[in-house]
């Protein structure tokens, strides 16, 4: 009969080596696994005051049109975006029309926003007298066609997604953030909402507001909105000087400029675009800001 023999152990200095290596690739996984979660590198270069405010920002865009007939829970709409993949996958914006409007009346925000670096959809609601929180479930599901469904997918990162909307549609952008914790960004223009209470929304949220607006007058809108918002993780109220309820339905460099800078920072978590917020500038078109700087 043979003897059998115990494996031999591995000398200190190779079971040190062996130890070591197990913990390096540990932590290299690791580390993988947090690059994976971080956000893709800020998008375009560094940012001016004319960069922000230009007509046109640094990416060629596209459009596609989406028809009503092949979504669900929402009107169709059309989708602008970056033509350029070099740069990684982008943040996806909704924006919901107001009472009795549709998407036209918010047109000119999808190439504006789109040629800075995100994808926009502005959308067309299933009704045109939808209320604003069926307006909230459409920007959602509009939302979800966008990064599961669409043709540009593939172009879009499903955890950066923000809303926007006007008038009602700004109601229900507000009730998006509040439904759904998981949005990174919300604007509200000139929004109108029964509820006076978004205490809960824990969604980064610019309203903004206009001074002259007699159909969702800023003193039981947007400012009980912006005050019952929590501080944290931010928020920030700009008035419109001398505006009308209809100030967002043409194109607004001042409405493009902060948008731009919150959706900037808080969707593409790039802060390169605070100094554009904290604190804005003297302007004369502003005639109330109120913010939680910094960020």
């Amino acid at each position: 009969m043979f003897a059998t023999r115990a494996p031999a152990r591995p000398s200190p200095l190779r079971r040190s080596l062996i130890v070591s290596t197990a913990v390096l690739g540990l932590l290299v996984g690791s580390t993988a696994l947090a690059q994976s979660a971080e956000a893709s590198p800020p998008h375009g270069p560094d940012p001016t005051e004319e960069s922000i405010t230009a007509p046109r920002g640094p990416f060629e865009i596209d459009q596609k049109t989406v028809s009503r007939a092949s979504v669900r829970g929402f009107g169709g709409g059309t989708i602008y975006y970056p033509t350029d993949t070099s740069e990684g996958t982008f943040s996806a914006v909704a924006i919901a029309p107001g009472y009795t409007a549709g998407q036209e009346s918010l047109a000119w925000l999808g190439p504006r926003l789109a040629s800075q670096g995100f994808v926009v959809f502005t959308i067309d609601t299933l009704t045109r007298y939808d209320q604003p929180d069926s307006r909230s479930r459409q920007l959602l599901a509009a939302l979800d066609h966008l990064t599961d469904d669409s043709d540009v997918a593939d172009r879009v990162d499903p955890a950066r997604r923000g809303v926007m909307g006007h008038s009602m549609g700004g109601g229900g952008s507000l009730q998006a953030a509040l439904d759904d914790p998981d949005l990174k960004a919300a604007i509200p223009m000139t929004p109108w909402h029964t509820t006076k209470d978004f205490s809960g929304v824990r969604t980064p949220t610019l309203i903004i507001g206009a001074q002259n607006d007699t159909v969702a007058p800023v003193s039981q809108h947007a400012k009980p909105f912006y005050e019952s918002l929590p501080d944290d993780p931010g928020k920030a109220y700009l008035e419109l000087a001398g505006a009308s309820h209809f100030a967002p339905n043409v194109d607004n460099t001042t409405i493009a400029r902060y948008s731009i800078a919150w959706l900037k920072r808080f969707l593409d978590d790039d802060t390169r675009y605070e100094q554009f917020l904290c604190p804005p500038p003297p302007d004369p078109a502003i005639s109330d800001h109120q913010s939680t700087c910094p960020y």
